[in-house]
């Protein structure tokens, strides 16, 4: 074989070396920028609300303030909760509202005052459903789940 087939044979492999590096290389960009959009669309994901209620004569009405439930919510006085609860009677880590399969769970992080669920004192984590009413204090947040 002459040098310059060499050469050419050289060329060609080198250059379909080349193509398959950037095959590579975009294949695992593509990868990456799709599981980071799922992660972000799931962080995006609306699963319901916790909606704050006023008792006025024993019945409960809504004031307006909702806050948008994560897989991880937390409730109490400190401003770094996903829902600041303003009651002196809460504690700055009140409670807990989890999405554990498919499920909400509610558990009260040892509070002083303890946390309730439908005016019943929650001693251990507890499912929660839709329409179920939260309360830590003298607050009270009802559960609205998205369909």
């Amino acid at each position: 074989m002459s040098n310059e087939v060499i050469l050419l044979v050289l060329r060609v492999i080198s250059g379909l070396l080349l193509i398959a590096f950037l095959g590579v290389i975009y294949r695992i960009l593509w990868r990456d920028q799709r599981r980071a959009t799922a992660e972000i669309d799931l962080k995006r994901q609306t699963y319901g609300y916790l909606v704050l209620l006023r008792e006025i004569d024993g019945h409960y009405h809504l004031t307006g303030e909702k806050y948008m439930l994560k897989p991880i919510t937390s409730l109490g006085r400190s401003p770094t909760n996903t829902v600041p609860i303003a009651d002196n009677f809460s504690s700055s880590e009140h409670a807990l509202v989890t999405l554990r399969q498919g499920q909400w769970w509610l558990e009260d992080r040892n509070s002083r005052n303890g946390t309730l669920l439908n005016n019943m004192p929650v001693k251990q984590p507890i499912v929660i459903a839709d329409g179920d009413i939260i309360g830590i204090g003298q607050v009270k947040l009802r559960m609205d789940l998205e369909p």
